[in-house]
């Protein structure tokens, strides 16, 4: 039986997984900035590292998952001003900066809630750990590794990598980002161009600050997650994940100054999932082709054709293995919805071989006896698809293979009946994996519709309701739906739609 074999991104191989301190497993997975609405983007590294949790814990291990939500501090390093997302965000909504925080917060757990994703064991956020930030970073200026400017601090990469190998990570090499960075303003007060803030001091009209030994500011980016994975993980830990595009400068800036603050590499394995593209093109404003969540569900943006059920979604992203591109098109998403219609239909099937008595005459024929070799083997690579890097794309092809077998012997096409105990092991398999490992529910298409039946009788009445100028009752519906999350707007043309918020 094989073992668990991770690849990592540090050293660009598989390597068995081996923890250090088993069985207790410290995973670490950078979380949303919440300045605004969760999109697709975000789906697939919490789907991908929420299987990887499920199956760790499957595997026996004792799982400490920590997620963190970056509340303060992200901006873009190359971008004209050091601008906190959180900040603008507030300023662009009219709302206190806290306030935006909740509200895209409660999305994004509303989001994870459907797509069946686990909740972590903690959940930090960067503003409820600013002492611990402005400790690590006193550390690193200590040890001569950063430097102050105009109450900003920064860290030394040019000095850093004349002792470690920076870039070991993305394969970014300094020469060429020091001759490649643009130079913009608000960044010549660094040393080098490829140094990034620790810390930045606040501008008067900056409205999230904190008190700091260099004057009032707000953290960078890359020193939360380096604060938070060692304060409840220890260091180093075992598995730290996040998406392709964090790999630099977010992760890459976490190894330096983890290092520095450390006298260690932080992390033992390092995993990716790779990104998701839209009809072939990058995710983008520029293109148009963001699509929150909320409207991937209700199917309320102009490139989809209909919505789509979390568990459509959720399937569809574990049919491709999580190190590989993922191209959405409304095609590619029917298709995935009409396969998991038929998984959950072979599912259902083998609930009832698995209910009903056994004739207790087991085959003896040689057709029969292969089929059920077939299945065996099959359903023991679920194991193995698994420990090869979490392999989800294999453990459902395995599954579509296994769905002709399992509606044959239902509509008792086989010629002999499965055997009690080769049923029993399909029925544990498909249980095991469709459900508590892979995470996926059935679809149940009535919800959809009788959701939909209610909105249109609750809009009518709210319609009569404002026909008799009774704006109580009008108000009173609109108010307790967006309470359960769903809002309504008036439209200029009489027609009201709503959103799920």
């Amino acid at each position: 039986m094989s073992i668990l074999t991770i690849y990592n991104s540090l050293t660009r191989q598989k390597e068995a997984f081996q923890p250090l301190h088993p069985p207790h497993v410290g995973l670490y997975v950078c979380g949303p900035t919440v300045s605004g609405e969760s999109h697709l983007g975000h789906a697939r590294p919490y789907i991908t590292f929420d299987v990887v949790y499920r199956y760790l814990r499957h595997l026996g291990y004792q799982v400490r998952y920590v997620r963190n939500i970056t509340d303060a501090g992200h901006f873009e390093e190359e971008g004209r001003e050091a601008e906190d997302k959180i900040a603008r965000g507030a300023v662009l909504e009219k709302l206190e900066p806290m306030e935006l925080v909740q509200k895209y917060t409660r999305l994004f757990h509303w989001g994870m809630q459907q797509f069946n994703c686990l909740d972590p064991n903690i959940e930090p956020t960067a503003t409820g750990h600013i002492i611990e930030q402005i400790s690590m970073i006193e550390d690193i200026l200590s040890k001569g590794y950063a430097y102050v400017v105009n109450g900003s601090v920064y860290f030394d990469v040019v000095k850093y990598a004349a002792h470690y190998p920076y870039g070991q990570l993305s394969g970014r090499v300094l020469d060429e980002l020091l001759a490649t960075t643009r130079e913009l303003e608000g960044q010549d007060e660094k040393r080098h161009k490829a140094d990034f803030a620790l810390w930045k001091k606040a501008p008067p009209q900056h409205i999230m600050r904190w008190k700091s030994p260099w004057g009032e500011g707000f953290p960078g980016w890359h020193i939360e997650c380096s604060a938070m994975s060692t304060k409840y993980l220890g260091h180093p830990f075992d598995i730290h994940g996040g998406g392709m595009d964090l790999l630099f400068p977010h992760h890459e800036c976490e190894i330096a100054q983890s290092t520095i603050a450390y006298g260690e590499p932080p992390v033992r394995y390092w995993m990716h999932n790779n990104m998701i593209t839209i009809n072939g093109r990058k995710m983008g404003k520029s293109y148009n082709n963001v699509i929150k969540l909320t409207e991937l569900f209700s199917g309320q943006h102009p490139l989809l054709e209909q919505p789509y059920h979390p568990m459509v979604v959720r399937f569809y992203i574990l049919q491709t293995h999580y190190r590989s591109t993922l191209d959405f098109s409304n095609e590619a998403l029917q298709a995935a919805e009409r396969g998991l219609q038929r998984l959950w239909e072979a599912y259902e099937m083998l609930e009832k071989l698995h209910g009903s008595p056994s004739d207790g005459n087991p085959s003896t024929t040689t057709e029969q006896s292969e089929t059920e070799m077939r299945i065996r083997e099959l359903c023991a690579d679920f194991r193995e698809a698994m420990n090869d890097d979490f392999n989800t794309a294999r453990v459902l092809a395995n599954m579509f293979e296994l769905v002709p077998i399992i509606n044959a012997a239902g509509h008792q096409q086989l010629g002999e009946p499965l055997q009690p105990s080769v049923v029993e092991l399909l029925y544990n398999s498909f249980s095991l994996y469709l459900k508590d490992i892979l995470g996926l529910q059935p679809i149940k298409k009535h919800d959809s519709k009788l959701v939909e039946a209610l909105l249109d009788l609750l809009i009518e009445i709210r319609r009569e309701a404002r026909l008799r100028k009774d704006y109580a009752t009008s108000d009173r519906i609109r108010q307790q739906l967006l309470q359960i999350g769903i809002q309504l707007k008036d439209e200029k043309d009489g027609s009201v739609s709503y959103t799920f918020q």
